[in-house]
């Protein structure tokens, strides 16, 4: 009786991980849209300056004053020479998704963002000259079909805003690789990784957002009807941000990889929908398929991930360079579980 209930609530428990953190990341990415949208506050590096500084001091509180998670202490001389290369790619990346943010829907930029699997394994595979079984090649083949069938009948297509997004899939690829090299040692959590790197992130990001946009915000102040409201609500987007890395941290501990894939695939869907019911941006028939397309590929790319995962090494394999040294180097070393932090 007693397992039967531990069961149940570990079932609980991973459906209400979900929920929340669908709640944020979703909630995030349509204020987002909103502030560049309906709040004409077209000033992308701002807003990311304003989420790294309003990360920076959650992660301070969550782990100096609350102290619900213990800090992981960093070598002073790793702060500037690991730590710091990782901000400025993290940096990079959350940027490029603002920036994409403004320019294109909410539905087309989470389709290419999709395409962050595809863009690890090549590049990979290019600089690294890493192996991968032939499954993960065919797990691509949908993914990229889907990107390419969503941009060619994407109705607000901007070249802009496109190649934003799909830089910043190059981005948060770079990101994962490097962190394999520059964090090796240090077991972040999600909460510890924004707690080193927003400080870094806010001093790389606050010069350009004020030489480049300075201008343009006061100006926006000068002619925005409540622009002190619209404030508020750019800062609230800014502690939802902190609360959604806060979200990832539960999640990662209450699910199994397999069901944190789907669920991530379905979150897609559900800012897509979302999305599209809120700012009613116009999504043909086959746009819809090309969305589709693409997250079954994520799907199918995360099962077969785990798949080989769980394949026993074979015993006595030469070391080639064409053969793996060990199962891990089957797989990519993107983190599925950390590629939403903001």
């Amino acid at each position: 009786m007693e397992e039967g209930l531990v069961c149940q609530w570990s079932v609980v428990r991973s459906l209400l991980a979900i929920l929340q953190w669908w709640a944020f990341n979703v909630t995030v990415i349509i204020m987002n849209k909103w502030i560049f949208q309906k709040l004409d506050f077209k000033f992308p590096l701002s807003v990311s300056c304003i989420h790294f500084i309003c990360s920076a001091i959650g992660a301070y509180v969550v782990i100096k004053v609350l102290k619900l998670k213990p800090l992981i202490s960093v070598d002073p001389q790793d702060r500037w020479r690991r730590i710091f290369p990782m901000s400025f790619v993290f940096c990079i990346n959350i940027v490029l998704g603002n920036v994409s943010l403004r320019y294109i829907p909410v539905s087309f930029m989470q389709t290419i963002k999709s395409f962050t699997p595809a863009t690890t394994v090549v590049l990979q595979w290019l600089v690294w000259r890493k192996y991968f079984d032939w499954r993960i090649w065919a797990s691509l083949v949908p993914i990229v079909g889907g990107i390419l069938l969503t941009s060619i009948t994407e109705l607000s297509f901007n070249m802009f805003g496109f190649c934003a997004a799909l830089f910043g899939c190059l981005a948060t690829s770079t990101k994962t690789i490097l962190a394999e090299a520059l964090l090796h040692g240090y077991k972040f959590d999600s909460i510890n990784t924004v707690y080193h790197m927003a400080p870094f992130a806010t001093l790389i990001m606050v010069f350009p957002a004020l030489l480049l946009e300075g201008n343009g915000i006061l100006e926006w102040f000068s002619i925005h009807p409540y622009p002190w409201a619209a404030m508020i609500i750019i800062f609230s987007s800014g502690v939802l941000a902190f609360c959604l890395n806060f979200s990832i941290f539960y999640v990662i501990h209450s699910t199994t990889a397999v069901t944190f894939n789907v669920a991530g695939n379905l979150k897609v869907a559900v800012a897509v929908l979302i999305s599209w019911l809120i700012f009613r941006n116009p999504i043909s028939y086959m746009n819809a398929v090309g969305c589709a397309i693409t997250l079954v590929g994520c799907t199918f790319y995360g099962y077969v991930r785990n798949m080989i995962s769980q394949q026993p090494a074979v015993p006595g394999t030469p070391r080639t360079p064409r053969t793996p040294r060990s199962k891990m180097e089957l797989l990519p070393l993107v983190n599925d579980k950390l590629d939403d932090k903001v």
